[in-house]
């Protein structure tokens, strides 16, 4: 057995000095990296301690915690699952200080008729989705509030009910932005009770699946430029991106936990990810981990972690919720875990192996223990936290 995991580091490189926190580190340095027991399944202090490990060694790293665009946008997500778990206030308030660094907004552009919603990095695309992830993190800042501060989600629901307001109905174009937005739609039909949230969730869904979602292998290619036979893999195959599927996968977990059970759609979003989860599990490595290519491992072979990482928390998250078979999935959560945990997270507590901001897997693309990014980090938050729900609930 492995007796000098990679969290005892963290000890002695004082990321986490006090007291408190060495008392609750040094069981999960009496065990195997990644905590893992004889059961296959981490002891839950440790995975408090690696979520500790992770978050606090990117926060040191980033104090300025950016822009509201998605790549920092995704990572907030995980963070503020982080806080749920941990009640540590600093993780917090690190995302209410970014949110007021941005004045609680995405793209700033208030003149209406230059919103755009194609790709774009400049504050007039209001639109775009990968300035409205943002919101998730406001919109859940606005719910811890005892007395509810509404200019924490106005530009949320100016941004979403504008959008709402237009006959277009395809916004969402590509398969990341069903992670960015589906969301959002959901946690304002909770604030609100506007069930056009809801209506209008289903009909831009409904168009990204007739330009990305593949019946019969059950998963998403990125965009309508990677459809098969139009677009193929290295081996001539479809080319299905693990990040790609990973943001979907993830979106209609969120999006299920948020509706209520009699909600319009809700058995139409379960089938899906039941449907996805089966075609997930099939393309899983040995070793845990997914392929950047899902279905062709040896178009861009190795390791990647925020798909993999996606897929955890997907997988978690149905097992946890009765959605998921645990005798079926839960060897797939314990290998990715292990990945997770074992390669994955590096010493000092980077989260190593993630595929750079790309939107398709890339062959000869170096990906190793260096290769970090918020939005991995991100991932890796929820797949931790949801693991500790799974030990806790299975324990």
């Amino acid at each position: 057995m492995n007796t000098t995991p990679v969290i005892c580091h963290t000890i002695r490189n004082s990321i986490i000095p006090s007291v408190v926190m060495l008392s609750l580190l040094l069981p999960a340095c009496r065990s195997q990296k990644g905590g893992q027991s004889q059961s296959g399944l981490p002891a839950k202090d440790s995975v408090v301690a690696i979520i500790r490990q992770a978050n606090n060694y990117w926060q040191a790293q980033k104090p300025n915690p950016g822009n509201a665009f998605w790549d920092n946008a995704a990572y907030h997500t995980g963070n503020m699952e982080a806080y749920r778990l941990t009640q540590d206030t600093a993780y917090k308030n690190y995302s209410e200080r970014w949110a007021i660094q941005n004045q609680w907004m995405g793209a700033k552009s208030t003149d209406r008729s230059r919103w755009k919603y194609s790709y774009g990095e400049t504050d007039d695309f209001v639109l775009f989705g990968d300035w409205q992830i943002c919101f998730q993190t406001y919109i859940d800042l606005y719910n811890l509030d005892a007395v509810k501060d509404d200019k924490k989600i106005a530009r949320a629901r100016e941004v979403m009910e504008y959008e709402m307001s237009t006959p277009r109905n395809d916004y969402w174009w590509w398969a990341d932005g069903l992670y960015m937005v589906m969301p959002v739609m959901t946690k304002l039909y909770k604030a609100t009770g506007n069930i056009q949230y809801l209506e209008k969730l289903h009909e831009y869904l409904t168009y990204a699946n007739s330009i990305m979602y593949d019946s019969a292998a059950q998963l998403y290619y990125r965009d309508a430029k990677y459809v098969f036979p139009k677009h193929k893999s290295a081996n001539g195959g479809k080319d299905f991106w693990a990040r790609g599927d990973g943001w979907v996968f993830a979106g209609l977990a969120k999006v299920i936990h948020d509706l209520p059970a009699n909600a319009p759609y809700r058995q139409e979003y379960i089938d899906r990810f039941k449907a996805m989860a089966t075609a997930i599990k099939a393309a899983q490595q040995p070793e845990g981990y997914w392929t950047r290519s899902m279905l062709d491992p040896q178009h861009a072979p190795g390791p990647e972690t925020s798909g993999t990482a996606f897929f955890t928390y997907g997988f978690g998250w149905g097992i946890n919720h009765g959605l998921l078979d645990k005798a079926t999935y839960l060897p797939a959560v314990q290998r990715s875990w292990r990945y997770l945990t074992n390669t994955a997270l590096q010493p000092d507590g980077r989260i190593g192996y993630v595929q750079p901001i790309g939107e398709r897997a890339i062959p000869g693309q170096v990906v190793d223990m260096r290769s970090t990014a918020n939005f991995g980090v991100g991932a890796f938050l929820l797949a931790a936290c949801e693991m500790h729900r799974l030990v806790s609930n299975l324990r």
